[in-house]
């Protein structure tokens, strides 16, 4: 994938005679285009492209390697998705990110049909809170909410990332429940610190009618993982706000109680993220397309809708 990169730069440089329209139409940075366009010449050894800082224009030999080139592309491009399948089926190690809970909660339930229906593919996924870098560390997908999307990948949504409060009905009993989300600053909170800025997390939450109220909560228990947000709140030491799919398995066995039922922060979408190709691997697009189903199927983003009370 690597040469068809190189390959794809190039033609759609000379095409543009430009590397930073060329980038915007392959999804990537000028830089790396242009780095891919340098890595061609190194290889055959020949200059494509005479370089100024006004214009782009393709040298005699870029010109003869642009004629040869464009009536092959097509059938290079094919040759190379094949090269990774097995008679013809999806096939290879499948690299994914995503976090603990989420994805073994909800991604790894999917995985026996998945593999039964690909049986040669392998995954090797890794459960970790942090946002990777697909293209640099090697990943063919991720899945996650709140995820800067930089060049070169794209996304496709799941579900949403409501953000709702909970509490054990052990620690509600006798207390009085808010009717508002300002309610909760007299309530024991469970907040959050990021592990990103070191800063407590600061929701504000809307109803049905769009009515924003900022949730500030008390600094009572301060801990930096929504697992163990949850572990807090089921131990009943107070007031948490966390995304629905961390709380819902608790809800729906009523461990925890949802308060301010008509109130929720919007953290943005769930989405499974892949680096843009011209041709995406045969494993990954049938992963994504798997994922998505599954969501589809089971409801998932109604049941995520922290909109619905």
């Amino acid at each position: 994938m690597e040469t068809l990169a190189n390959l794809e730069s190039f033609v759609r440089s000379a095409e543009a005679c430009s590397f930073s329209v060329a980038a915007r139409r392959l999804s990537l940075t000028p830089a790396a285009v242009s780095r891919n366009v340098a890595m061609l010449e190194r290889n055959l050894g020949v200059r494509l492209f005479q370089r100024t800082t006004r214009k782009l224009t393709l040298t005699e030999a870029g010109e003869r390697f642009l004629l040869a080139m464009q009536d092959h592309m097509v059938g290079l491009q094919a040759a190379i998705a094949d090269a990774g399948t097995d008679r013809g089926e999806p096939a290879g190690v499948l690299k994914v990110s995503m976090g603990l809970t989420f994805g073994a909660d909800y991604i790894l339930p999917l995985l026996p049909a998945f593999l039964a229906r690909y049986p040669n593919i392998r995954p090797d996924w890794r459960f970790e809170s942090r946002q990777v870098d697909l293209i640099a560390e090697g990943y063919d997908a991720a899945i996650g909410g709140g995820i800067d999307l930089p060049p070169g990948l794209v996304a496709r949504t799941l579900a949403p990332l409501h953000i709702v409060a909970v509490a054990s009905p052990a620690y509600l009993k006798g207390r009085k429940r808010p009717v508002d989300p300002s309610g909760l600053a007299l309530l024991d909170g469970i907040v959050m610190r990021s592990t990103r800025t070191g800063r407590i997390r600061e929701r504000t939450m809307r109803d049905a009618a769009g009515v924003e109220i900022p949730a500030t909560q008390k600094e009572t228990v301060v801990l930096d993982d929504p697992e163990a947000m949850c572990r807090a709140a089921l131990l009943g030491l107070g007031v948490t706000l966390i995304a629905v799919p961390h709380a819902l398995p608790h809800l729906e066995k009523h461990a925890l109680v949802r308060l301010l039922p008509q109130w929720y922060a919007d953290a943005g979408p769930i989405s499974i993220y892949y680096p843009t190709r011209t041709l995406l691997p045969a494993k990954t697009r049938v992963f994504v397309d798997f994922v998505v189903e599954g969501f589809r199927r089971d409801r998932l983003a109604e049941r995520f809708a922290g909109s619905v009370g």
